[in-house]
């Protein structure tokens, strides 16, 4: 996927903000923060979206999820609380179709559907 921004970022071609990476995912701040603490995780194998998820991804999924917890300890949001948030294609809001996790604290979150 050489034109996909995030694979871009995961090689090291693009900079970001990076605070976190193994061999499963990176982490790095959003350039258009919606909260105080904005940090994406991606996976470092390009999947377009949720849609593209298969049996064989469970355990990258919970891996996500388990660095999101560690760098909410990290930033210190842990204890108040914090949001995850997987856009899935346009009408889901997804901008970027390499598949991301937002994790977004340090202020109040409000519920904003509906």
């Amino acid at each position: 996927m050489s034109e996909c921004s995030f694979c871009k970022i995961v090689s090291g071609e693009r900079p970001s903000d990076r605070i976190y990476q193994d061999e499963l995912v990176t982490a790095f701040w959003d350039i258009h923060p919606a909260a105080p603490i904005h940090i994406l995780i991606v996976p470092n194998q390009h999947i377009d979206s949720a849609n593209d998820l298969t049996v064989e991804h469970e355990s990258l999924v919970g891996h996500m999820f388990v660095v999101a917890r560690q760098l909410a300890e990290k930033e210190g949001i842990a204890d108040k609380g914090y949001r995850l948030l997987i856009n899935c294609g346009r009408d889901g809001g997804q901008v970027i179709y390499h598949l991301h996790l937002h994790l977004l604290g340090g202020k109040p979150i409000r519920h904003t559907v509906g």
